[in-house]
């Protein structure tokens, strides 16, 4: 069965880009290719509970077993050790990818307390956009009571696109709740 929103992509979001933006097609517009996921676990990363607990907690909110990922060097200031563990990454893709965002929109971002809307200053030179999330218990599938230490993630959009105003508008129309009253 397809997503609700690859559905709504594919019947709404795409025919409006290029009505937008003028496309000869509608596979020219843009497209998100995956997400990635990283939960950074710091000095944590060395003992094998907590990295357990976070590995559960992030496939709770994935659907998908996430990958350790290990420093490359060492660096004193940071106490780290050369291929120690740094934490844990989770790359979505297809009908997962599809089902993550619809999530995050509609039933995490609304449960964050205090929140006034995504930064629109968060995409790179190649339309990808990343942001930050500083609970992981934002998410209802992640039990409160269990969680030992509240932890951050970064989610990254990686969509393909010929500009960064057409990954915006991409985002926008699926909902992206951004701050555009913003003054910095």
């Amino acid at each position: 069965m397809e997503p609700r929103l690859k559905e709504i992509i594919m019947k709404e979001i795409n025919p409006s880009l290029k009505e937008m933006f003028g496309y000869k097609s509608m596979y020219m517009g843009p497209k998100i290719q995956k997400i990635v996921i990283n939960m950074g676990l710091g000095l944590d990363g060395n003992d094998s509970k907590i990295i357990s607990s976070c590995q559960d907690d992030l496939a709770k909110i994935t659907g998908q077993k996430p990958v350790i990922t290990k420093f490359r060097k060492s660096i004193a200031n940071f106490k780290t050790r050369k291929n120690t563990n740094s934490g844990l990454k989770v790359t979505l893709r297809k009908n997962m990818m599809y089902e993550f965002i619809d999530r995050l929109i509609n039933i995490a971002l609304p449960r964050i307390k205090d929140f006034r809307g995504l930064s629109s200053k968060g995409f790179d030179k190649f339309g990808n956009y990343t942001f930050g999330i500083k609970e992981q218990i934002i998410f209802p599938e992640v039990n409160f009571d269990k969680v030992d230490k509240i932890r951050g993630l970064d989610i990254t959009v990686v969509i393909k696109t010929m500009d960064i105003k057409h990954s915006y508008e991409l985002l926008k129309k699926l909902n992206f709740p951004f701050n555009e009253n913003r003054s910095n």
